[in-house]
């Protein structure tokens, strides 16, 4: 008799050499959650735990190649996209999960300490909000990256609302979207989870002293692995939320730069 299987994850997304974020980070997150991670690199990052370098996009053909291996031999019960790399992944990424539209999408493409530049850039974020976006269970973009993202179809002198915003990529498709880093006073910060009928999660959190790499990457991939495991997206976003701060509060200084959240914390506790 077959051994029962942990949730298999699909996550598509970037090499990290620090494991602050990326598919090394998804991977960590999914087994602290008791799942198991199959990575699909899109692109290999140059870095430390001070900053991200460079970006090194791989050919859609690989990334293609990865995936549909995995996805006839394994019975994979979600999917995690982080980043990208190129307008050609996002091609071949939306391909490929259009072709399973009974799973989950966790889309997490966003982030904040790679800022796309050069001329594809513009490229590559109309690519994810045209093809990715509408095909997500759950985006997950922050106040920033959400606001930036506006301005791909907002008329000049338009006023920010990120309500409407959050709204607009609903209507596209998206089921859920969670929007880190709403305003909030001096010491906390809020996420709000929207869907189609408007708020429907607003939580706050007590921010924490220093800097960080990899709290977005943590909370996404938890999302994802809660969700693998049978919770429906409200309460997944809520317990991954939990489960972030706690590895942040636990975080370690492993080099001379930002500290990186210890998704392993509760291992190490006493009990």
């Amino acid at each position: 008799m077959q051994n029962q299987i942990s949730p298999l994850i699909l996550s598509f997304g970037a090499s990290d050499p620090v494991a602050a974020t990326g598919i090394p980070a998804d991977l960590a997150s999914f087994a602290a959650m008791g799942c198991y991670g199959l990575p699909v690199m899109t692109a290999i990052l140059t870095g430390d735990t001070a900053q991200i370098d460079d970006l090194h996009p791989l050919e859609a053909d690989l990334v293609d190649e990865q995936a549909r291996s995995v996805l006839e031999d394994m019975p994979v019960l979600a999917f995690k996209v982080g980043q990208v790399g190129s307008v050609e992944n996002v091609t071949v990424i939306a391909e490929i999960v259009s072709d399973y539209p009974e799973l989950p999408l966790i889309l997490d493409p966003f982030n904040a300490v790679i800022i796309e530049q050069g001329p594809e850039a513009e490229d590559l974020v109309l690519a994810i909000r045209e093809l990715l976006i509408p095909q997500a269970s759950l985006l997950m973009i922050s106040a920033v990256e959400l606001s930036r993202l506006a301005e791909t179809w907002k008329e000049g002198g338009e006023s920010e609302d990120l309500a409407a915003d959050a709204m607009t990529l609903i209507e596209s498709g998206c089921e859920y979207i969670l929007v880190t880093g709403t305003a909030s006073d001096s010491n906390e910060f809020a996420n709000t989870l929207y869907d189609q009928s408007g708020v429907i999660r607003h939580d706050l959190w007590q921010r924490l002293p220093g800097s960080h790499a990899g709290a977005g990457s943590t909370l996404s991939a938890a999302i994802a692995a809660l969700v693998a495991n049978g919770l429906d997206i409200p309460d997944a976003v809520l317990e991954a939320q939990e489960f972030t701060h706690a590895a942040l509060s636990h975080a370690q200084r492993l080099g001379m730069g930002r500290l990186i959240p210890d998704r392993y914390f509760w291992a190490r506790e006493p009990g």
